[in-house]
């Protein structure tokens, strides 16, 4: 490679770190809402969050198995390995019902949030 190429490039990989090092902090003032999964269900099964704000909800499985953490309503779908957990953005979202389920076990992780105008909702953790 030639160096004004070489040059260039370094450039522009300098810029995206420049680029992405404030969005990996964007997150960090959001509340956060907790969710578990042990046998193959959500605890707790009805979670009450703030409307039009977004938060991080994160969900724990006590499961060995993994499980997905998905709703159609609010569009999102991730899997949770065994004896681990992971983060999900979500919102903000409007006043009303959520329903969510653990794709590999239906039968069982069944769960709704519901999103409730400020002062409806307890305090969540930030």
């Amino acid at each position: 490679m030639k160096g004004c190429a070489r040059a260039s490039l370094l450039g522009l990989a300098s810029g995206l770190l420049v680029t992405l090092v404030p969005l990996s902090g964007a997150h960090a003032d959001d509340p956060v809402v907790r969710l578990g999964v042990r046998d193959h269900r959500f605890e707790p099964s009805e979670l009450e969050v703030p409307a039009g704000v977004k938060f991080k909800l994160i969900v724990h499985n006590y499961d060995p198995s993994p499980e997905e953490f998905e709703s159609v309503e609010l569009r999102r779908e991730k899997v949770v390995p065994g004896n681990d957990e992971v983060v999900v953005y979500i919102g903000p979202l409007k006043a009303g019902t959520y329903p969510f389920f653990g794709d590999f076990h239906q039968d069982t992780a069944q769960g709704r949030m519901t999103a409730k105008e400020p002062g409806a909702v307890p305090a969540v953790s930030k």
